[in-house]
């Protein structure tokens, strides 16, 4: 499948209007299966007074309500004796996932192959787009287990006819990229940048490598950090988004804005302190529904579903690429923001000061932040450490004005509390290896909220 051509060229490129039919036409459907085959929507459409027969465009979903994962979590064991989501027989279940159960008990998903089939699609277009063919083989550092993302991308590439190496982590033996001369890895920004340092410690460049793209997931990140990375491997870094819920979305080689597979899974943006869905521009949570096509089953499907990750659509017009799939600003967990002065303080915030040119001669690129109370009431302080290459030749002054200078550009409002003296920026430089997160196990939290009130 030769590179900038289309997975599903049909659907890809679909006009708008053509496209908003299909979706308005699965919406109906997965309605209609949702009240006859889930025991909670059975129960939510009634305890909410709603026909299921009088939903039949995608905008009669704004006037649903919202569910969330403290929802599904609610409706399955132990706080019910069965799982209440659940939407198809059990013989029908091909597989069962789970959520990482990073904010709480892992909320528990069923997939039928059906289901695997169209998470795979999503990433195979996605895949495409990035210039992916039977040329490749990919190294993904995404683990195989109870989350989807590895096995989906597995499926995927069997599709494409590339070829995968499931080494499922990035400390990987080096020996790898010599042998098999894989293409492209998946992995998340640090992982990809701790592989390269691991890279020139034994004296190998990129370019002795059969490496052309990287693909970044599993977390949200900076520009900055991705231009970084992009530079130290010589080759694009293209973005992907995805969960088990089921919002899989990918850049294509334009890196203008995430795709979404409109015709698989609606989107919406909610700002829940209006309580309302905003338009096309306005920054939200990203509110998603699934989207089955006619006749199709489902293990599991949600409507009107919060992502808690917040996005912002940037266009429905066509890609340059062709696609005529809305395009998304790279979404950001809300589990990663925190509010001071009434200002949204997210981790990708400090992510994109720290990695500023003139920082990245001296640092690592590792990071962690905390917030703080003050000496009084009305103070708060952000303390920020970084890790040094080499600490003794470390230049901090040009770091801490660096980072300080950056972060108050784009946070005009926390800038007039800065500039007050009743916001705080401390920039700490240790040495590598020196930061609270490589202590803690899973995924590190790089922005923590200490404060007491």
């Amino acid at each position: 499948m030769p590179a900038g051509s289309y997975f599903s060229p049909e659907i890809e490129t679909m006009e708008r209007g053509g496209l908003d039919a299909l979706i308005d036409e699965r919406v109906r459907y997965t309605v209609r299966y949702a009240a006859e085959h889930s025991a909670f929507y059975r129960h939510w459409f009634r305890e909410n007074g709603i026909n299921p027969g009088e939903i039949r465009v995608h905008e009669d979903l704004l006037d649903l309500p919202i569910i969330s994962g403290k929802t599904i979590r609610e409706h399955q064991p132990p706080v019910t004796p069965e799982f209440e989501f659940l939407s198809t027989s059990w013989g029908n279940v091909f597989s069962i996932q789970e959520t990482s159960g990073t904010s709480g008990t892992p909320k528990g998903f069923f997939l039928t192959w059906e289901d695997w089939k169209r998470y795979a699609e999503k990433y195979a277009r996605s895949f495409v787009s990035q210039g992916f063919s039977d040329r490749d083989r990919i190294v993904v550092c995404a683990s195989y287990g109870m989350n989807v993302g590895a096995n989906t991308m597995t499926i995927a590439a069997q599709r494409i006819g590339m070829g995968i190496i499931p080494i499922g982590k990035c400390s990987f033996e080096l020996r790898i990229l010599k042998s098999y001369k894989p293409t492209a890895i998946v992995g998340s920004v640090f992982k990809l940048l701790r592989l390269f340092r691991r890279l020139r410690a034994e004296g190998i460049t990129p370019g002795e490598t059969s490496i052309n793209k990287l693909v970044a997931g599993g977390e949200s990140f900076a520009d900055e950090s991705r231009k970084y990375l992009s530079e130290l491997w010589e080759c694009p870094v293209y973005n992907t988004y995805g969960s088990t819920e089921g919002t899989m979305c990918g850049e294509c080689t334009q890196v203008a804005g995430l795709h979404v597979p409109e015709d698989l899974v609606h989107l919406d943006v909610y700002d829940p302190r209006m309580e309302s869905f905003v338009k096309d521009g306005a920054c939200g949570r990203g509110v998603l529904t699934t989207l089955l096509p006619v006749g199709a089953n489902a293990g599991m499907l949600l409507l009107n579903y919060d992502t808690e990750d917040t996005t912002v659509v940037l266009s429905r017009d066509r890609c340059p690429c062709g696609r005529t799939h809305m395009r998304v600003h790279n979404p950001q967990r809300e589990a990663e923001t925190a509010w001071v002065f009434q200002n949204s303080l997210n981790r990708v915030d400090i992510e994109a000061a720290v990695f500023q040119p003139e920082n990245m001669d001296f640092l690592n690129g590792e990071y962690e932040a905390f917030i703080h109370d003050g000496e009084n009431p009305d103070e708060t302080i952000l303390s920020v450490s970084v890790e040094c290459i080499d600490q003794e030749h470390c230049d901090k002054k040009t770091i801490e004005d660096t980072f300080v200078n950056r972060f108050l550009k784009y946070k005009p409002g926390l800038a007039r509390h800065y500039h007050d003296g009743d916001f705080r920026i401390l920039v700490n430089v240790t040495k590598t290896g020196g930061l609270e997160l490589h202590k803690q196990k899973g995924r590190p939290k790089r922005l923590i909220d200490r404060r007491g009130h």
